[in-house]
């Protein structure tokens, strides 16, 4: 029971490629002998979108969130350039 298909062989076996996905786990797709794709079921994919969380949510559980940033803009005028 491979978990390797060939492009061609998934194209034509579509409804098997899936009832394997379902059954032994994410079946990957292959083009030109390279990994190119992978079926998986909905709930792992579920799982796996549900493990990402947004930015904002990263930093607000960041341990440096109650740090005090000084984003206070400098106020010099740079320096002057001859082009």
């Amino acid at each position: 029971m491979d978990s390797d298909w060939q492009l061609q062989n998934a194209k034509n076996r579509l409804s098997e490629l899936v009832d394997r996905a379902l059954r032994q786990g994410p079946q990957t797709i292959t083009r030109h002998g390279k990994p190119a794709a992978v079926v998986l079921s909905f709930q792992d994919y579920q799982r796996i979108k549900g493990a990402q969380n947004s930015l904002s949510s990263f930093f607000s559980r960041s341990p440096l969130r109650s740090q005090t940033l000084d984003l206070e803009r400098a106020r010099d005028p740079g320096r002057d350039l001859t082009l």
